[in-house]
This record gives C-alpha cells, sequence and structure tokens, in this order.
C-alpha cells in the first residue's frame, strides 16, 4: 500500500491557477504543505500563483513532475476530462483528484489508479480572502487508500469535512448553484437598479445580512417576506409596469413572484391550512 505522507516534504501538484486553485494553494501553504508546482495555461498566471506559495511553475503539461504524490486538477469543469487524460499518463503513484462539484469521479475511469474528489463548497475570487479552515469539503476516492490521502489532506485545509459520493456531491451543487449564483445574479439586477437611480448597492447591507442570519433559525419557506407573499396585486403590478424598460428583468419578476406564491400556497396546503 502506498505510504501517506502528511509532512511538508509532501509533493503536491495543482493543475490550475483560478480563483479555486489559488485559495487551495495559499490553504496548503498555510497547513505546512505548500505545492511542489503549478501548472496553469499560461505563464503568467502559473507564475503568479507560484510566487505566492514558493514552489515551481509551468505552463506545459509535459513538464509536470512524474513522481508528485497527489495531484490536485483545480480548472473549468469542462476541462477536467481531457486534462486527466494527459497528466494521469506514466504517473502511477499519484493520487489524482479535482475540485468539481458537478464532475463525478467516473471522469477518472481507464486513466489512473488512484483517484478522488476534493470539493471546498465555496464561492471563491482570487482577491477576496476566506478562511478555509470553515470551508465544508466534501471528498471521495476509488478506493481505501486514495480516499485517505484526500481525506488527509482535506483535514489539513478545512475543519469541516465530509465524505459525499458523486451523486449527492451534484445535488449538492445545484442546491449551492440556486443558493449562491441565482441569488448573487438578483444582486446584479438589485445593483443595476440602484445604480440607474443614483442610489449605492450598499444600502442593502443590513437587509442582506438579516436575510442570511435569519436562516440560522427559520427554514427558507418560512423566511419568505414581500408583496408575492402576501399577495399584495397593486405592488406586484406597479413594480412590473416599473421594469418595461428590460423584458428579461420583467420576465424574471413575474417568474420568481410566481414561484413564491405558488411556494406559499403549497406551505399552507401541507400545513393543512
Amino acid at each position: 500500500m502506498k505510504q501517506i505522507k502528511t509532512n511538508s516534504k509532501m509533493r503536491i501538484i495543482i493543475i490550475g491557477a483560478g480563483n479555486v486553485a489559488t485559495h487551495i494553494a495559499l490553504a496548503l501553504k498555510r497547513a505546512g504543505l505548500p505545492p511542489t508546482q503549478i501548472w496553469s495555461r499560461t505563464t503568467e498566471s502559473a507564475q503568479a500563483l507560484a510566487e505566492s506559495v514558493g514552489c515551481l511553475y509551468t505552463n506545459c503539461l509535459d513538464d509536470i513532475i512524474t513522481d508528485a504524490d497527489a495531484c490536485i486538477i483545480s480548472v473549468k469543469d469542462r476541462y477536467v476530462k481531457d486534462i486527466a487524460a494527459q497528466v494521469c499518463k506514466g504517473r502511477c503513484q499519484t493520487v489524482f483528484m479535482h475540485t468539481s462539484g458537478s464532475v463525478g469521479l467516473d471522469v477518472f475511469n481507464d486513466l489512473c489508479d488512484s483517484c478522488g474528489v476534493l470539493y471546498p463548497m465555496q464561492t471563491f475570487s482570487k482577491d477576496k480572502e476566506l478562511d478555509f479552515k470553515k470551508i465544508p469539503c466534501f471528498v471521495e476516492g476509488n478506493n481505501k487508500t486514495s480516499t485517505k490521502i484526500i481525506m488527509k489532506l482535506a483535514t489539513a485545509i478545512s475543519n469541516n469535512v465530509h465524505y459525499m459520493t458523486s451523486d449527492d456531491r451534484k445535488w449538492l451543487h445545484l442546491a449551492a448553484v440556486f443558493a449562491c449564483n441565482f441569488s448573487n445574479a438578483c444582486y446584479v439586477v438589485s445593483d443595476g437598479i440602484l445604480r440607474r437611480n443614483g442610489l449605492d448597492f450598499t444600502i442593502l447591507q443590513p437587509l442582506l445580512e438579516e436575510t442570511i442570519s435569519k436562516l440560522g433559525t427559520l427554514a427558507p419557506i418560512d423566511a419568505q417576506t414581500g408583496p408575492a407573499v402576501r399577495g399584495d396585486k397593486n405592488i406586484l403590478d406597479s413594480q412590473v409596469a416599473m421594469l418595461a424598460d428590460n423584458e428579461s428583468v420583467q420576465k424574471l419578476y413575474i417568474k420568481m413572484s410566481e414561484i413564491i406564491a405558488e411556494q406559499q400556497s403549497n406551505k399552507k396546503l401541507e400545513s393543512g391550512k
């Protein structure tokens, strides 16, 4: 069985230098497990991340070291399979893992002996510092050895680590898209409305903070407020009219109001009220 290294001599490759790769690389460095090498499509991005963690870098997949203990593939989902097909060759002692929430473990089928997933569920931006120790990380491996190594890496950088299968992780990622990505798209719409009327998005900060805060004690369905919940047709019609110059946003407003009303109706039916 492969010997598992947990000290700073563990040789770790990171494929990618984007938002997720950057935060993982920095977290590994803080944990005393700095990457050995960074690969990115461009020399500039590979060099920038490598210099921040003190390691080698390259923009050529053929130059990636062959004796690494772990290789973390952190690239756009559509590139994971192609990258894996190239980097897995000739590296039989390496445990490969990707960081995607929606890509299954089967992306590594027939490519390597030991593989898995290390999915940190968070919204990442390069220039926004995060406490990685608080980020939920979801681990999966194709065998006991790979699972143990990936779990060691995950627990080194996070205090919130769980084992999760590919099927469950895909559903988790879908839920996260609604909770994070779609809600942020609505923030973009809000920001546009405010800017056009000489107002600043920061005025909504207390509202947004309370919206998130109360979800710690209330189910989302019970935390919903607003004109659609109240069935306030006058306000709904007025606000639809205010959006007449932006058909796509107007349609979004109408659809979201319909969804909220339907959710509240279902809630009443389920409660028997």
